[in-house]
């Protein structure tokens, strides 16, 4: 019988199994950052046990409040630069060098086909994308993994979904990750691993898989995963090119991690997304999901574009080809944050943020403040955000404010009307990506 991508790093990687089908697996890195670190740091100081199992595996970064609002992020954000420093944590992303987690760890290179990664933040998944397993874990889990360099899982279950087709002209991956979260429900894939395969996925960049990833835990997913192939060693190849003597043979060692053609799923299921719309979210659920066009008209009073999910260069792109020579209504704030430092100074360089700014955006530092209600962006009771981030919760960006997800092409032909608009109807504008 042959394995999944998932079985196999598992394999590679468990040190133990220490009961029925929990396994201990060996971690290839730990990411940190300021909102859920330092609760597990205080945690392993008070215990004794303040040490980090491997300094160059542990990449931390501040970045959901940056800079500090108040005394309180302020301190959070003491107490990870004093660990960082303590233990000669080399990637360490202070204010200033710091971007968006899910952005940034990708772009510096941290993450590999078949690695193991694990982080005190739901959105870890997004790591998936280059065929990794990647998973958000609690405090206990962090604080392991800090000091032992392994964490505790569940023998993994794979649901294997192949995307078909061809994306429609102003169809994004955003769209497809919330036709699929609608379809799946948010507990259609507890406790697994989404297995995204087929032609449109070979033909998304890598921005567009990690989005896809990103949104795997809307659906309960513990991880989102896609093979790894020539797209990713082209965007890895800065990191790995003193590692193989070429590209092709980066991609002959990184096809050990494609599933067998006689894997065993725990269940399978197509998307033809040749006839998809642009899709977004109603209600407070993300699997509350329906075309954009049942949606248009609706007011918004606030337009919000970045996240780990949309905040990368390509996504800025794309909105910038809608926003071109228009001026968002005078009834909407826009705000949009680039995802990484990088992401700011290729926005600058290609026009786009001047493109932002001349349509009346507000332009933001990176920062993951606003998608989940912490700064940069709250909203007040009632009122209504459209935006490119993953969830929907209530109160997500603001007690009382509802939100509603879409993909930047929409966000941004919604902040030129004031409503609800379908970014198809911006023929001629709409990005090639």
């Amino acid at each position: 019988m042959g394995k999944t991508i998932t079985e196999k790093i598992f394999d590679a990687h468990r040190v133990d199994n220490p009961a029925g089908d929990i396994q201990v697996i060996r971690l290839d890195a730990v990411f940190c950052h300021e909102i859920t670190t330092p609760v597990a740091i205080n945690d392993l100081v008070a215990r004794g046990k303040d040490r980090v199992f491997d300094p160059s595996k542990i990449k931390a970064v501040i970045d959901h409040v940056t800079p500090a609002k108040d005394s309180k992020t302020a301190e959070q954000g003491k107490i990870i630069r004093d660990w960082a420093r303590r233990h000669g944590i080399k990637d360490f992303f202070d204010i200033g060098r710091n971007g968006v987690c899910h952005a940034l760890f990708p772009e510096k290179g941290f993450v590999r086909p078949g690695y193991t990664v694990i982080m005190g933040d739901s959105h870890t998944c997004t790591h998936g994308a280059f065929g990794a397993f990647a998973a958000g874990v609690g405090t206990t889990d962090l604080e392991v993994g800090i000091l032992k360099g392994v964490c505790a899982f569940k023998a993994p279950r794979t649901l294997k979904v192949e995307v078909t087709g061809s994306l429609p002209a102003g169809v994004y991956a955003k769209d497809v990750i919330l036709a699929l979260i609608g379809e799946l429900g948010v507990n259609g894939a507890t406790n697994k691993v989404i297995e995204f395969t087929g032609p449109v996925i070979e033909s998304m960049s890598m921005e567009s898989r990690m989005t896809l990833c990103n949104m795997a835990i809307e659906a309960g997913g513990t991880c989102g995963v896609c093979y790894p192939d020539a797209v990713t060693v082209d965007y890895l190849w800065p990191f790995i090119e003193k590692d193989y003597p070429s590209k092709e043979a980066a991609l002959a060692d990184y096809s050990q991690w494609i599933s067998d053609a006689d894997a065993e799923y725990d269940g399978t299921m197509t998307l033809d997304v040749s006839g998809l719309s642009p899709m977004m979210t109603f209600g407070y659920k993300p699997d509350q999901v329906k075309p954009v066009s049942e949606m248009e008209g609706t007011p918004v009073d606030q337009v919000y574009i970045g996240s780990c999910t949309n905040g990368r260069i390509e996504d800025l792109r794309v909105a910038a080809a809608v926003l071109k020579g228009g001026r968002i209504a005078d009834t909407v704030r826009g705000v949009v944050s680039p995802a990484t430092p990088e992401v700011y100074r290729m926005a600058l360089a290609e026009g786009i943020i001047q493109i932002f700014m001349d349509a009346g955006f507000c332009v933001t530092n990176p920062t993951c403040g606003a998608c989940l209600g912490m700064s940069n962006g709250v909203l007040a009771e009632g009122e209504v955000c459209a935006a490119t981030t993953n969830r929907n919760f209530n109160g997500r960006m603001g007690k009382g404010g509802m939100v509603h997800l879409m993909s930047p092409a929409t966000a941004a032909a919604t902040a030129l009307t004031g409503k609800i608009s379908n970014s198809l109807l911006y023929t001629g504008k709409e990005a090639s990506a």
